[in-house]
């Protein structure tokens, strides 16, 4: 077969013209044709059987379903002498299928690699919504450990203030003893022996003023105050001395007393 010849088989095949010309040359090349314009066979068949022409178009890249009629119809024209064994026949399917299989697993790889990329992208977004969950937290939990700080602070100098109550009343509670027991060593020694009348006299607010120990500008109110301070902590239901809670009483009424005069 020359080369005028195989361009017209591939022309006829449907193959475009541009790789007929490409074809044709490589396959003289590769020495499967020949260039003689001028030598015609006598018997008028170009091939010598159908496996060299599905061969051809196999090289040419004509797909079997195509190239098989294509076979046939040439076999009919008189351009195929005879019929092959079909050797290949059997490769130029094979081989379609192969690239058929080969095609459609890198459809699958693409579909799965797709797919994959979906998930990432969701585990993105997912781990970036924890991270700012996270942060929001720990956002959060700052807040709540200053205000927990301040509160201690606040707390602790509440603690230290009522401390410093505890001591003063801890003070005046001694002061009170002190009295109590001077009074009571002045009633055992027959001072007070009698219960008697005491005169009625005017109520000196110096004179409680001292006893409470407040200033001498301290008012009526601020007295009555300072008694009920004393026999709240004196007093036996909250843990005070009993005797103290009556004298301190005893003294109360009496001012109460002076008041009203």
């Amino acid at each position: 077969m020359n080369t005028d010849q195989a361009f017209q088989l591939l022309k006829d095949a449907g193959v475009a013209e541009d790789i007929g010309i490409l074809t044709v040359r490589r396959w003289l090349l590769e020495r499967k044709i020949k260039y003689d314009p001028t030598k015609q066979r006598d018997t008028g068949y170009i091939l010598d059987d159908t496996d060299q022409a599905i061969n051809l178009l196999r090289d040419a890249g004509v797909a079997s379903s195509r190239g098989m009629q294509i076979v046939k119809r040439w076999l009919r024209e008189g351009k195929i002498h005879d019929v092959g064994n079909g050797e290949q026949l059997s490769e130029y399917i094979s081989s379609e299928t192969d690239a058929k299989q080969s095609t459609s697993t890198y459809s699958s790889q693409e579909r799965v690699i797709r797919q994959l990329r979906t998930k990432l992208k969701a585990q993105d977004e997912h781990i970036k919504g924890l991270e700012e969950l996270h942060e929001n937290s720990m956002s959060r939990l700052m807040q709540q450990k200053e205000k927990l700080k301040k509160e201690i602070i606040h707390l602790e100098s509440e603690k230290r203030e009522l401390q410093r109550e505890s001591g003063d009343l801890m003070k005046e509670n001694l002061h009170l003893r002190k009295e109590l027991l001077k009074l009571k060593d002045e009633l055992y020694k027959g001072v007070k022996s009698e219960p008697r009348k005491t005169p009625q006299r005017p109520v000196n607010m110096h004179d409680y003023n001292h006893k409470l120990g407040l200033s001498k500008t301290a008012t009526e109110k601020d007295l009555v105050a300072g008694y009920k301070k004393l026999l709240k902590i004196t007093h036996p239901d909250a843990g005070g001395n009993e005797a103290a809670f009556h004298y301190i009483k005893s003294d109360y009424d009496q001012f109460r007393k002076g008041l009203k005069q």
